[in-house]
């Protein structure tokens, strides 16, 4: 007997909707499982991971913090997918675009005005951007598989910015600690209320909300859809892979590398080795999650981002390994996978009658 994958003449919208429900419910009763098998208790587990956060001020503000960079690293890449464009390298966009934002502070930090922040920002979209376009170019002009290459400078980003700030960039009054200068006040974003809570936050919103009406209301917008579910007739209506490719690199590494930029001048405040604790990879599970819908992608960025701060809070008061919140994450890109399967797809068992040697299939 053999199982097979059958696509579905039609599929249930229903369905469709409810996915992202059933595979945080699922991924909720694998980390009860989890929590059993490590001997700790599941109930207590599932509280402190994803409800205790959601009780305390400054825990929200946190989210809301981590949820930034998620949503709008995910709304790039959202673009890309629809497009079927496969960019797994927005890490590297991110950290790409956050070295190219940081140099003004860096290397000129007596440049102090009004001018260093939104200068800051735009440099680290222009890097984020170039630095995705390698792929897109490689892509378009070699025929280059864009998964591998994208994912591949992910390392050469990190390991730049690793030399920078063991090397050129490092501060010389930092007591030989491997990070840069401390940014000036001019190229710190402005905070709200009293936590780590910036600007960022409703920059990221905004960024959802045109990114909605692009896609929805636009002729880009129809033209990434067309282009993504049907490359030939996209070509038929006078649209470009190769452009569109382009351009959809070059929006996700612009969103990500804006992310990366103000990431080190919001929450960190200065360049480190390590700057990002996975947002680049994790936002793939926010774009599949948000079901590659900017509004979705704004809830689901919060769902991730409370992985993050409720993976801290078990570690601290449980002793649960760190690597717990990869897991959970993991988990839940696999069930949101796992029901967009079933919803195009449906399962066939074929076995032989050993008298005939006719296959018999039968439907799930």
């Amino acid at each position: 007997m053999r199982i097979e994958l059958v696509k579905r003449k039609e599929h249930s919208g229903v369905m469709a909707l409810l996915s992202p429900v059933i595979a945080v419910g699922s991924t909720l009763i694998a980390a009860a499982l989890i929590f059993t098998l490590t001997g700790k208790d599941p109930a207590l587990g599932l509280y402190k991971f994803f409800i205790e956060p959601l009780t305390d001020t400054w825990s929200l503000q946190e989210i809301v913090v981590k949820a930034t960079p998620l949503v709008l690293i995910a709304c790039g890449l959202a673009v890309c997918y629809l497009s079927n464009n496969w960019n797994i390298g927005a890490e590297g966009q991110f950290v790409f675009g956050a070295i190219c934002g940081s140099f003004l502070p860096i290397l000129i930090p007596d440049f102090a005005n009004g001018a260093t922040l939104p200068l800051m920002l735009v440099f680290g979209a222009l890097g984020g951007a170039a630095w995705g376009l390698i792929p897109a170019l490689l892509k378009t002009r070699f025929n280059t598989n864009e998964i591998l290459t994208s994912l591949m400078l992910v390392y050469v980003a990190g390991l730049l910015l690793d030399y920078l700030v063991r090397g050129p960039w490092r501060d010389p009054g930092g007591y030989n600690f491997p990070e840069s200068l401390i940014f000036s006040d001019a190229a710190t974003l402005p905070v709200i209320g009293d936590g780590r809570m910036s600007i960022s936050a409703p920059i990221a919103v905004l960024v959802v909300i045109v990114l909605a009406v692009v896609l929805a209301k636009t002729l880009k917008g129809f033209e990434i859809r067309v282009m993504g579910e049907s490359p030939r007739a996209g070509s038929f209506a006078g649209f470009s892979s190769k452009r569109l490719t382009i351009f959809a690199f070059a929006l996700a590494g612009a969103l990500a590398g804006l992310a990366g930029t103000m990431e080190v001048s919001g929450s960190l405040n200065q360049l480190l080795p390590t700057i990002s604790p996975g947002y680049g990879f994790t936002a793939i599970i926010v774009a599949f999650l948000g079901r590659l819908n900017p509004i979705g992608i704004l809830i689901a960025g919060f769902v991730l981002a409370l992985s993050y701060i409720g993976g801290e809070a078990v570690q601290a008061s449980m002793g649960v390994s760190d690597k717990i919140t990869s897991v959970i994450q993991g988990l839940l890109l696999f069930f949101v996978l796992a029901c967009d399967t079933f919803i195009l797809y449906r399962l066939r068992f074929v076995k032989s009658r050993k008298s005939a040697g006719v296959p018999e299939a039968s439907h799930v």
